[in-house]
């Protein structure tokens, strides 16, 4: 026989087993699901970067290739118009006609000063013109207050800057970036596409190889970006020298010198080297920069790079030596709602019913089993006493034993009162089985009177079996009223709280049960009460409860099963009515039927 405990330990094993399965696919879900929410924002990330460089390099960029563009003239504050692209560089003869440089009255936000080293000469500039060209410049083409702003720039450049020093930094030809391989970006991820397909299927491969993808394809992005650029500085680059013969000279290049920022660049003229460019105003280039990819970027730093091999050469602008940082991102958090979590809400809160439901169902089980048990037990403890009595008065009067009339006479008034405790017994439990069958009660509409005058005679019958009377007290217009129910239930009903009453109450000083009658709102109300000793609180509570008495119980109580009450209440509420335990009475037990109006 399996105990109930066995049972109970089965069920939490396997709770516990579905539980840490539950937990464990619920931990390798968040991981998951955290891993895919951190590729997301990598990949967000690593797109709003790319698309901050190309808006940068967007901006920077024709500002880089016009100032590659100033001729190789441009540099002085006049030059000859005679000589027009031919040996502009030698000294300027008295009566030649002379232009003005376009970078004398040269203005831009993000230029502080354009300069030129001449072989074995000072540091000079276009915009700071000396000695007589002074006196032509101003009040001309230029003011005096702007000559003398571009004279302090020039004196604090010059103090930075060495012409040998970039001259050094500066290549011989033509810019070695022009030969840059166009690398295309299906050709550089192709690769890495075809790995990550042969891969078997893991999600930290998988999420390792988005991010290889995503660092190639801002690889080759950069690529594109310098490439670019590199094509608008040569087209730009071939315009300072035309088409003269005497004039050679390199790709402009920025440089770091110190803090300044320098787009400078190696033109020979005669085989003398001259080096041309301009300061830009890094600061401001900043901001303006910074302002472009605020919606990006909100915290991003540009910062310069002075090494020709930068830690993250994807992240590098291609106008500029400069070096973007995203700055700080937040910090992913899982919507609370996502799919994913959404999914697992719900097979948990499935598992938790299931395992609610079936735990319900097993204790169902478990005590339909021991209250069957229980049932057994008292019905077989009920039916042996009468059934020995059965026994021995039936051998004692066969065989003629008991010559006494008297004797033989209480001993038969003894048999039909013990045949009539069995049949009450069988009476309930079969009542009991048609209704666990769902069988409804044919009710029909009845007086009140009538149900009465059906059963009073029985109900007193039984009252004087016990020494008690029984005392009906209803009005005649409460008679009068009608009601739909069974007769014979109602009937059983009453016979089984009459029956209690005498059980229990026998011992009481007043041996008398009470049958009231009267309304309950839109109901019929009967009320059987006695005077006896009454019911405990925990009496009450598992008072309608079916088979709640045990053989021990049987044995030490009034004879019963613990079946009438439970009976009757169910065959009170098959006809649309209740039984009910009145608890504001103070003395004796007290239960109220009501049945619904006709």
């Amino acid at each position: 026989m399996i105990r109930p405990w066995h049972t109970w330990v089965a069920f939490g094993l396997c709770l516990a087993v579905v539980m840490i399965a539950m937990g464990w696919i619920s931990l390798m879900v968040f991981r998951l699901d955290r891993a895919q929410a951190l590729s997301s924002q990598q990949a967000a990330l690593e797109e709003n970067i790319r698309l901050a460089l190309w808006r940068i390099d967007s901006a920077v960029g024709p500002l880089v290739a016009r100032e590659s563009g100033h001729p190789y003239f441009a540099y002085r504050p006049f030059h000859p118009a005679e000589r027009a692209y031919t040996l502009l560089f030698d000294e300027i003869q008295p009566g030649e006609v002379l232009l003005p440089s376009p970078l004398l009255a040269f203005e831009s936000p993000y230029i502080l000063l354009h300069f030129q080293f001449t072989p074995g000469a000072p540091l000079t500039s276009p915009q700071v013109p000396t000695g007589n060209m002074r006196d032509l410049a101003e009040g001309v083409y230029t003011t005096d207050e702007k000559i003398e702003a571009a004279a302090a720039h020039l004196a604090a450049l010059r103090r930075s800057i060495d012409r040998d020093a970039l001259l050094s930094s500066l290549p011989q030809g033509r810019s070695k970036d022009l030969a840059l391989a166009q690398v295309t970006e299906p050709e550089v991820l192709e690769p890495f596409q075809q790995t990550l397909e042969q891969r078997p299927f893991l999600q930290r491969d998988t999420l390792q190889m988005q991010a290889e993808v995503q660092q190639q394809r801002s690889v080759v992005e950069r690529n594109v970006r310098v490439q670019q650029q590199v094509s608008n500085v040569a087209i730009n680059d071939g315009n300072t020298l035309l088409a003269t013969t005497d004039v050679s000279g390199g790709a402009s290049k920025l440089l770091w010198v110190g803090d300044s920022l320098l787009l400078v660049r190696r033109i020979s003229v005669r085989g003398k080297d001259y080096v041309q460019g301009c300061w830009l105003d890094w600061p401001g280039i900043s901001r303006w920069l910074k302002r472009e990819i605020r919606d990006l970027l909100p915290h991003a730093e540009l910062e310069p790079v002075r090494s020709e091999s930068p830690a993250e050469e994807t992240r590098m602008l291609a106008a500029l030596p400069v070096q973007l940082t995203p700055g700080d991102v937040p910090v992913v958090t899982n919507h609370p709602v996502s799919p994913v979590r959404l999914s697992l809400l719900i097979a948990w809160g499935c598992v938790l019913v299931a395992a609610l439901a079936v735990a319900m169902l097993l204790m169902g089980t478990i005590s339909l089993s021991e209250r069957r048990a229980t049932f057994v037990s008292a019905v077989t403890h009920e039916m042996r006493t009468p059934l020995t009595t059965f026994r021995m008065y039936a051998e004692m009067l066969a065989k003629g034993m008991i010559t006494d009339e008297a004797k033989r006479r209480h001993y038969l008034d003894t048999l039909g009162v013990e045949a009539e405790r069995l049949s009450h017994l069988v009476e309930n439990v079969l009542a009991y089985a048609r209704l666990e069958r769902n069988r409804i009660a044919r009710s029909e509409n009845v007086a009140v009177k009538e149900l009465i005058d059906r059963v009073s005679n029985r109900l007193a019958e039984r009252a004087g079996q016990a020494g008690m009377n029984l005392v009906v007290d209803a009005s005649d217009s409460v008679l009068a009223q009608r009601v739909r129910a069974d007769a014979s239930a109602v009937e059983q009903i009453l016979l089984n709280l009459v029956d209690n009453a005498c059980k229990y109450a026998a011992s009481g000083v007043e041996k008398i049960i009470h049958m009231e009658v009267d309304r309950a709102g839109e109901r019929a109300a009967l009320r059987i009460r006695d005077h006896g000793p009454g019911l405990t609180k925990a009496d009450s509570r598992r008072l309608f409860r079916p088979f709640s008495k045990s053989a021990r119980d049987a044995a030490e109580s009034a004879p019963g099963v613990g079946l009438g009450l439970a009976l009757s209440r169910r065959l009170a509420r098959n006809m649309g009515g209740d039984l009910r335990l009145d608890s504001d009475t103070h003395t004796g037990a007290c239960f109220i039927l009501t049945l619904p109006t006709a």
